[in-house]
């Protein structure tokens, strides 16, 4: 999963927190001897050239539109016909800092069960639909405030990509099963074994945001949760965060590329 700004950010605080740590009790460097003055006069105001001042630096400004649809959802569009490409992202503002006690780890967990299907799109459908139709850089990434599904493709199938996350959105819990639940639940655990418990660094980043967060903040715990949290998750529990979290009014759509609105 791609790490987020903010993650990145609160990662370097934090080693930045740690060397202060480590150097503030070594005694201070020696004092280097001072300079001998130049035996050249120095210039006067007068003779001194000013340095050119430096170009202003261009913004690039990104045109959008923004609506607000009558269900609450945010739909973000911004055109651009260089390529008959189209890039969707679907964000839902949800993310472990919204987790319960002892469910860490649930929002990524759930993100997961996005791609399992839904009412018109069983199983894997969603993705063999996407990949069908030219798609590219399928996926989901889950962070501590939001969960984001994106996907690139021709500009010709962009009502396709609207109508699988519509499905997802509207009819997710129709296919919500013990056994899709189960399989996650593995996938998601096996997840944790590579990226972090076999991985040299991979317990430095739960270790930080331990440091800077107090227990009990919603940024202490770590996105991907813990083996005994993932397993104790219930299909009770995916229902009612779906019912929850997932729905329009909690959701923004980014549209990018070649589209008329």
């Amino acid at each position: 999963m791609k790490a987020s700004d903010k993650r990145v950010l609160l990662l370097a605080a934090g080693a930045f927190l740690i060397l202060a740590a480590g150097s503030a009790g070594q005694n201070p460097a020696p004092s280097q001897p001072a300079l001998q003055s130049s035996t050249k006069s120095a210039a006067s105001p007068q003779t001194q050239k000013a340095a050119p001042k430096p170009a202003p630096l261009e913004v690039p400004r990104l045109k959008f539109e923004k609506y607000k649809l009558q269900n609450g959802l945010l739909v973000i569009l911004s055109e651009d016909h260089r390529l008959p490409m189209v890039a969707v992202n679907l964000w839902y503002h949800v993310g472990p800092a919204n987790e319960l006690p002892g469910r860490t780890g649930f929002a990524h967990l759930f993100e997961h069960m996005m791609f399992e299907g839904s009412r018109h799109v069983p199983g894997s459908s969603h993705l063999h639909y996407l990949e069908g139709a030219g798609a590219s850089d399928i996926n989901g990434t889950t962070d501590f405030d939001r969960t984001n599904y994106f996907e690139t493709l021709p500009a010709n199938q962009l009502e396709l990509a609207l109508w699988l996350e519509s499905d997802r959105m509207g009819y997710l819990p129709d296919k919500l099963d013990q056994a899709n639940l189960s399989n996650q639940q593995d996938v998601v655990r096996n997840e944790r074994r590579q990226s972090v418990e076999n991985q040299p660094y991979g317990v430095v980043e739960e270790g930080l945001f331990h440091q800077l967060f107090p227990k009990g903040h919603p940024y202490y715990g770590d996105v991907i949760g813990s083996h005994q949290d993932i397993q104790s998750a219930k299909l009770e529990d995916v229902r009612n965060f779906f019912k929850l979290y997932y729905a329009p009014n909690n959701a923004s759509l980014a549209i990018v590329g070649d589209f008329d609105p």
